[in-house]
Protein backbone atom coordinates (compact mmCIF):
# COMPACT_ATOMS: atom_id res chain seq x y z
CA UNK A 1 0.00 0.00 0.00
CA UNK A 2 1.32 3.45 -0.89
CA UNK A 3 2.31 5.85 1.87
CA UNK A 4 0.20 8.97 2.37
CA UNK A 5 1.64 12.42 3.07
CA UNK A 6 0.34 14.27 6.12
CA UNK A 7 -0.74 17.87 5.40
CA UNK A 8 -1.70 19.65 8.62
CA UNK A 9 -4.16 22.50 8.15
CA UNK A 10 -3.29 25.87 9.65
CA UNK A 11 -7.03 26.55 9.99
CA UNK A 12 -6.84 24.83 13.39
CA UNK A 13 -3.56 26.41 14.49
CA UNK A 14 -3.17 29.28 16.93
CA UNK A 15 -3.31 32.27 14.58
CA UNK A 16 -1.37 34.35 17.10
CA UNK A 17 1.61 32.00 16.82
CA UNK A 18 1.86 30.58 13.32
CA UNK A 19 5.63 30.28 13.67
CA UNK A 20 5.17 27.70 16.43
CA UNK A 21 2.49 25.96 14.36
CA UNK A 22 4.91 25.58 11.45
CA UNK A 23 7.53 24.10 13.80
CA UNK A 24 4.95 21.64 15.11
CA UNK A 25 4.16 20.55 11.56
CA UNK A 26 7.83 20.04 10.75
CA UNK A 27 8.49 18.13 13.98
CA UNK A 28 5.45 15.83 13.74
CA UNK A 29 5.70 14.21 10.31
CA UNK A 30 3.99 16.97 8.31
CA UNK A 31 5.11 16.98 4.68
CA UNK A 32 2.83 19.73 3.31
CA UNK A 33 1.37 22.86 4.93
CA UNK A 34 -2.33 23.12 4.07
CA UNK A 35 -3.49 26.75 4.08
CA UNK A 36 -7.26 27.32 4.02
CA UNK A 37 -8.19 30.67 2.52
CA UNK A 38 -11.82 31.63 3.17
CA UNK A 39 -13.52 34.73 1.83
CA UNK A 40 -16.79 34.91 3.77
CA UNK A 41 -18.70 34.35 0.51
CA UNK A 42 -18.01 30.83 -0.79
CA UNK A 43 -17.92 29.78 2.87
CA UNK A 44 -19.17 31.83 5.84
CA UNK A 45 -15.86 32.39 7.63
CA UNK A 46 -12.93 34.66 6.71
CA UNK A 47 -9.40 33.50 7.47
CA UNK A 48 -6.31 35.15 6.00
CA UNK A 49 -4.91 36.52 2.77
CA UNK A 50 -1.71 36.87 0.84
CA UNK A 51 0.21 38.94 3.45
CA UNK A 52 -0.05 36.12 5.99
CA UNK A 53 1.08 33.51 3.46
CA UNK A 54 3.99 35.77 2.47
CA UNK A 55 5.01 36.27 6.09
CA UNK A 56 5.13 32.55 6.93
CA UNK A 57 6.75 31.50 3.65
CA UNK A 58 10.20 32.27 5.05
CA UNK A 59 9.62 29.97 8.06
CA UNK A 60 9.77 26.63 6.23
CA UNK A 61 10.77 24.88 3.03
CA UNK A 62 7.74 22.58 3.14
CA UNK A 63 5.38 23.00 0.18
CA UNK A 64 2.38 25.26 0.73
CA UNK A 65 -0.95 23.95 -0.54
CA UNK A 66 -3.14 27.05 -0.64
CA UNK A 67 -6.76 25.87 -0.64
CA UNK A 68 -8.89 28.67 -2.05
CA UNK A 69 -12.40 28.45 -0.61
CA UNK A 70 -13.32 31.65 -2.41
CA UNK A 71 -15.64 32.92 -5.09
CA UNK A 72 -13.92 33.89 -8.35
CA UNK A 73 -10.62 32.13 -7.55
CA UNK A 74 -9.22 33.36 -10.86
CA UNK A 75 -8.87 36.80 -9.24
CA UNK A 76 -6.71 35.44 -6.39
CA UNK A 77 -4.45 32.80 -7.90
CA UNK A 78 -1.59 34.99 -9.14
CA UNK A 79 -1.32 36.90 -5.87
CA UNK A 80 -1.16 33.71 -3.78
CA UNK A 81 1.48 32.27 -6.08
CA UNK A 82 3.52 35.44 -5.65
CA UNK A 83 3.04 35.13 -1.87
CA UNK A 84 4.57 31.64 -1.86
CA UNK A 85 2.03 28.98 -2.83
CA UNK A 86 3.50 25.81 -4.34
CA UNK A 87 0.17 24.11 -4.91
CA UNK A 88 -2.99 26.11 -5.60
CA UNK A 89 -6.26 24.28 -5.07
CA UNK A 90 -9.54 25.92 -6.09
CA UNK A 91 -13.10 24.63 -5.88
CA UNK A 92 -14.77 23.26 -8.98
CA UNK A 93 -18.03 24.78 -7.69
CA UNK A 94 -16.54 28.30 -7.54
CA UNK A 95 -15.70 28.80 -11.21
CA UNK A 96 -17.08 28.15 -14.68
CA UNK A 97 -13.54 27.93 -16.07
CA UNK A 98 -11.73 25.15 -14.21
CA UNK A 99 -9.60 24.18 -17.20
CA UNK A 100 -8.45 27.78 -17.70
CA UNK A 101 -7.50 28.08 -14.04
CA UNK A 102 -5.44 24.89 -14.22
CA UNK A 103 -3.61 26.38 -17.21
CA UNK A 104 -3.02 29.63 -15.31
CA UNK A 105 -1.48 27.77 -12.37
CA UNK A 106 0.68 25.61 -14.65
CA UNK A 107 1.91 28.66 -16.55
CA UNK A 108 3.24 29.97 -13.24
CA UNK A 109 5.12 26.71 -12.72
CA UNK A 110 2.97 25.50 -9.81
CA UNK A 111 0.81 22.45 -9.14
CA UNK A 112 -2.91 22.82 -9.83
CA UNK A 113 -5.49 21.29 -7.52
CA UNK A 114 -9.26 21.02 -7.88
CA UNK A 115 -11.46 20.50 -4.81
CA UNK A 116 -14.98 19.06 -4.76
CA UNK A 117 -17.55 19.45 -2.00
CA UNK A 118 -19.41 16.47 -0.49
CA UNK A 119 -22.42 17.08 -2.74
CA UNK A 120 -20.36 17.17 -5.96
CA UNK A 121 -19.81 13.89 -7.83
CA UNK A 122 -16.46 12.85 -9.29
CA UNK A 123 -18.08 12.67 -12.73
CA UNK A 124 -18.06 16.48 -13.14
CA UNK A 125 -14.25 16.34 -13.29
CA UNK A 126 -14.07 14.03 -16.30
CA UNK A 127 -12.79 16.70 -18.70
CA UNK A 128 -10.07 18.04 -16.40
CA UNK A 129 -8.66 14.97 -14.62
CA UNK A 130 -6.04 14.54 -17.32
CA UNK A 131 -4.48 17.95 -16.63
CA UNK A 132 -5.00 18.36 -12.87
CA UNK A 133 -2.16 17.62 -10.42
CA UNK A 134 -4.25 17.22 -7.27
CA UNK A 135 -7.88 16.32 -6.64
CA UNK A 136 -9.01 17.35 -3.17
CA UNK A 137 -11.97 15.37 -1.86
CA UNK A 138 -13.80 17.31 0.84
CA UNK A 139 -15.13 14.88 3.43
CA UNK A 140 -16.96 17.64 5.31
CA UNK A 141 -18.83 20.68 4.04
CA UNK A 142 -16.14 23.38 3.92
CA UNK A 143 -16.15 26.35 6.21
CA UNK A 144 -15.17 25.23 9.70
CA UNK A 145 -12.63 22.99 11.34
CA UNK A 146 -13.52 20.20 13.74
CA UNK A 147 -16.46 18.72 11.83
CA UNK A 148 -17.31 15.02 11.65
CA UNK A 149 -16.29 13.20 8.48
CA UNK A 150 -19.00 12.19 6.02
CA UNK A 151 -17.89 8.56 5.52
CA UNK A 152 -19.51 8.08 2.10
CA UNK A 153 -17.22 10.77 0.65
CA UNK A 154 -14.24 8.43 1.09
CA UNK A 155 -15.72 6.33 -1.75
CA UNK A 156 -14.73 9.17 -4.09
CA UNK A 157 -11.07 8.46 -3.35
CA UNK A 158 -11.54 4.86 -4.46
CA UNK A 159 -13.37 6.05 -7.60
CA UNK A 160 -10.64 8.56 -8.45
CA UNK A 161 -7.90 5.97 -8.01
CA UNK A 162 -9.76 3.59 -10.29
CA UNK A 163 -10.08 6.23 -13.02
CA UNK A 164 -6.43 7.18 -12.59
CA UNK A 165 -5.32 3.57 -13.09
CA UNK A 166 -7.62 2.94 -16.04
CA UNK A 167 -6.65 6.09 -17.93
CA UNK A 168 -3.04 6.34 -16.76
CA UNK A 169 -3.53 9.83 -15.32
CA UNK A 170 -1.02 11.42 -12.95
CA UNK A 171 -3.02 13.37 -10.35
CA UNK A 172 -2.74 12.69 -6.65
CA UNK A 173 -5.79 12.41 -4.38
CA UNK A 174 -6.06 14.45 -1.19
CA UNK A 175 -8.68 14.15 1.56
CA UNK A 176 -9.74 17.02 3.81
CA UNK A 177 -12.23 17.01 6.66
CA UNK A 178 -12.86 15.14 9.88
CA UNK A 179 -9.62 13.14 9.86
CA UNK A 180 -8.89 11.86 13.36
CA UNK A 181 -7.76 8.65 15.02
CA UNK A 182 -11.14 7.03 14.38
CA UNK A 183 -11.32 7.92 10.67
CA UNK A 184 -7.73 8.12 9.46
CA UNK A 185 -7.48 4.39 8.69
CA UNK A 186 -10.43 4.60 6.31
CA UNK A 187 -8.72 7.24 4.16
CA UNK A 188 -5.42 5.34 4.28
CA UNK A 189 -7.22 2.16 3.21
CA UNK A 190 -8.81 4.07 0.30
CA UNK A 191 -5.23 4.87 -0.79
CA UNK A 192 -5.32 8.63 -0.40
CA UNK A 193 -2.05 10.29 -1.38
CA UNK A 194 -2.37 13.31 0.91
CA UNK A 195 -4.31 13.48 4.18
CA UNK A 196 -5.25 16.87 5.59
CA UNK A 197 -5.83 17.10 9.34
CA UNK A 198 -6.51 20.21 11.37
CA UNK A 199 -8.03 19.98 14.84
CA UNK A 200 -6.83 16.46 15.61
CA UNK A 201 -3.30 17.28 14.50
CA UNK A 202 -2.95 20.48 16.49
CA UNK A 203 -4.59 19.15 19.67
CA UNK A 204 -2.16 16.22 19.55
CA UNK A 205 -4.77 13.48 19.36
CA UNK A 206 -3.91 12.27 15.85
CA UNK A 207 -1.35 9.49 16.07
CA UNK A 208 0.76 9.45 12.94
CA UNK A 209 4.10 8.06 11.88
CA UNK A 210 5.84 8.10 8.54
CA UNK A 211 5.11 4.39 8.36
CA UNK A 212 1.34 4.98 8.18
Amino acid sequence: MKKALLAPSLLSADFSNLSEAIKMIENNHGKVVHIDVMDGQFVPEITYGQPVVRSIRKLTKLPFDVHLMVEHPENQISAFIEAGADWVTFHYEATAHAHRLIQMIHEAGKKAGVAINPGTPVSVLSEILECADIILVMTVNPGWGGQKMIPACVNKVVELNKIKAEKNYNYIVSVDGGVNNQTVQSVIDAESDVIVSGSSFFNGSLKWSDND
